[in-house]
């Protein structure tokens, strides 16, 4: 056993693709290993801006020998084509074996090959590893032809302490690196990864992006306390700052008061998403303070990079001050004509159609939410996406519907047409919150549900990884404001959602609820009874079936419900007759039969109506009881007899089983 280490140096790997690269590494070095029968235990992988490594830990030194066998042709075949499969495995015929099958008898080579040092095979793996790594950009320089993310310096591959020789469009491989590109001096030799990872530390490189992480958590946190503020809270932007350096030096710089005036989301948005700065909060209010972080310390305790961040900042914040002053000097109304301009889809029309179709959808969806004032619901959606024509918006794309719903509270609007606008794209995500008040749920449902019928209607449907519109996101979204805010409404019945949409819903419900332990099998089996539609409704059903199975009465039942259907499906396939006719009571002789019949035709009746007041456990109580006439039916009663009019009555009394059950859900669809 013996460790390996790869190290991939290049120019500025960009942050936000170094998470990804780190989990495509270790996949792909995975594979290829594996490929060539190079066991190990253990792969690690690591990145800074500069720097792609693995660490392989405990792979063998030399592949196994291989048992290899190799089929010739038929023993009767053509002589030339013998000798050319001779030739091929340097044997004679009387080295090889004959072995008899199905289509003749066949020539059969059969030898060991043996185990390759695993310096020999590394080489011949890495090409292909490095041509196919899917980057998500890469680039080619000078006059090769290689593309990686950017220009590639050098590559460090060692082996149990031994250089894999290894070229790729001119540069070879080695044993040397380099440290902090303005902090180190110059390269140094390694031996191993324990020698690599500490030299990295003297020459100020922390490899693992965790430990950037945690030092740059720690400094911000430290230096918030001083000042008596908090850190706001963003792991995606801690992992992307992380990415920006090899040895964070935390800093604390301020901006002007004055520019607190402007809303704080833009404030945030402004250091976060254009400056990687972290807000600072003193209580619950923005503080006029940010924590940047630097690749260097700078002199005087960083004061010099402080001043330039802060320099960058105010200039940036003077914009953000100058459009919220002239937003505000025209209404959201009087923006309305702009969104004939803009095309929202060449199938679909303006962004002002679009809004059309959402004014009028949020009216007739606020019949279903509770308290929802229907004309305000209109008003909000006229209203929604008016500030995408608006100086910030503009600026600031990723703040819409935040400005829109700040400008609608300045210009006389009510909070709950406000708020509705500001969140008309909530939830984005299964973390972010669901709005739960009135008008703002019947925005928010007609904004998602619009953009789904419509794109389905126009055949715009999520393909594999490629959702463009973002309708995987949509659909959830819309998930969650019924469910979590119990709101009674079918998607087909009271929506127009029609069959394909339909099953996309109950796609994305299986992948929601399967986080809060919901089986997808059973919700399958509930939306397979047809005619379901009202997901609040489904998921109370789908838990009461999950309990039921969950119980001896559950899970003895479904086994005797799948042997009944079988039965039938197998004599039905046989005969090539359907035996879902109805059940001869005069035909019924045998006690058994006669007690499944009854059992049958009470639960029928007691599901029902179970079924129609919505008692869920009523209607599972109703089919506990049919596990015993189930079950003394196939212990006492034999089926496929020699009357014939008596084999069918029975038959059709199994049949009937899933008749009985189908209101319920389709049993057929579970699993176990």
């Amino acid at each position: 056993m013996a460790d390996l280490l790869l190290e991939l140096f290049s120019e500025e790997i960009p942050a936000r693709m170094q998470p990804r690269a780190e989990a495509d590494l270790k996949r792909l070095l995975g594979d290829a290993l594996k490929k060539g029968f190079l066991a190990f235990e253990e792969i690690e992988t690591y990145s800074t801006p500069r720097r792609l490594v693995a660490h392989v830990k405990d792979m063998w030194t030399k592949t196994p020998n291989i048992r290899v066998e190799k089929r010739g042709p038929r023993i009767d075949a053509p002589e030339k084509a013998i000798e050319g499969f001779l030739r091929s495995t340097g044997k004679t015929r009387q080295e090889v074996e004959e072995r008899k099958e199905e289509k003749g008898t066949f020539l059969y080579v059969v030898y060991q090959e043996t185990g390759r040092l695993a310096l020999e095979v590394l080489p011949e793996i890495l090409p292909s590893l490095l041509e196919k790594f899917p980057w998500p950009k890469s680039m080619r320089w000078g006059s090769g032809k290689f593309c990686w993310v950017r220009p590639l310096h050098s590559i460090l591959f060692l082996f149990d302490g031994k250089v894999v020789p290894f070229e790729v469009d001119g540069v070879t491989s080695g044993n040397t690196t380099e440290g902090h590109r303005f902090l180190s001096e110059g390269s140094f030799a390694v031996k191993d990864f324990a020698d690599y990872k500490q030299q990295l530390n003297k020459n100020y490189v922390m490899l693992d992006p965790a430990d950037r992480k945690k030092v740059i958590r720690a400094g911000a946190e430290k230096l918030a306390e001083k000042q008596g503020l908090t850190l706001v809270s963003d792991e995606s932007l801690l992992t992307e700052v992380a990415g920006l350096v090899e040895w964070p030096f935390v800093l604390m710089g301020s901006f002007d008061k004055a520019f607190l005036d402007v809303p704080e989301e833009v404030l945030m948005s402004e250091m976060r998403h254009h400056q990687k700065y972290f807000p600072l909060k003193k209580g619950n209010k923005l503080a006029p303070n940010f924590i940047c972080v630097s690749n260097i310390p700078g002199t005087n305790g960083g004061r010099a990079i402080v001043a330039g961040n802060e320099r960058v900042l105010s200039a940036r914040l003077y914009d953000a001050k100058f459009f919220w002053d002239q937003d505000r000097k025209v209404k959201l109304e009087d923006r309305l004509p702009k969104l004939k301009e803009i095309v929202f889809h060449e199938k679909l029309g303006t962004v002002a159609e679009r809004s059309g179709r959402i004014e009028k959808l949020a009216g007739e969806i606020a019949a279903f939410v509770p308290g929802c004032d229907k004309k305000k619901a209109m008003r909000a959606a006229k209203l929604a996406k008016a500030d995408l024509v608006s100086g910030m918006v503009g600026e600031f794309p990723e703040l819409q519907g935040i400005m829109g719903g700040y400008y609608a509270l300045k210009q006389g609007e009510g909070e709950d047409v406000a708020n509705a606008i500001r969140d008309q794209y909530s939830p984005k995500g299964p973390e972010d919150v669901c709005p739960n008040a009135p008008v703002s749920v019947a925005l928010a449902l007609a904004d998602k549900i619009e953009i789904l019928i419509s794109m389905f209607g126009i055949g715009e449907k999520p393909t594999g990884s490629k959702d463009p519109y973002a309708l995987r996101r949509a659909a959830l979204g819309v998930i969650r404001l019924i469910v979590e805010n119990n709101l009674r409404i079918g998607l087909q019945k009271d929506l127009g959602v029609l069959d394909d949409l339909l099953a996309f819903f109950a796609d994305r419900l299986k992948v929601q609820q399967k986080e809060k332990g919901v089986r997808h099998d059973l919700i399958d089996a509930v939306f397979s009874v047809g005619g379901e539609d009202d997901l609040v409704r489904l998921l109370a059903r789908v838990k009461a079936l999950q309990d039921f199975l969950k119980t001896k009465d559950g899970g003895v039942l479904l086994y005797s419900y799948k042997r009944a259907v079988n039965i039938v499906r197998i004599e039905e396939k046989k005969d090539g007759a359907s035996y879902s006719g109805k059940v001869d009571t005069n035909l019924l002789k045998e006690k058994e039969e006669i007690a499944l019949y009854e059992g049958l035709e009470a639960a029928r009746e007691k599901i029902s109506k179970a079924l129609k007041v919505e008692k869920f456990e009523d209607a599972m109580t109703a089919v506990a009881v049919l596990r015993k006439p189930i079950d003394t039916f196939f212990d006492q009663v034999t089926v496929n007899v020699g009357d014939k009019k008596v084999r069918t009555n029975r038959l059709r009394l199994l049949a009937g089983i899933r008749s009985a059950l189908m209101p319920v859900a389709d049993f057929s669809k579970i699993e176990g």
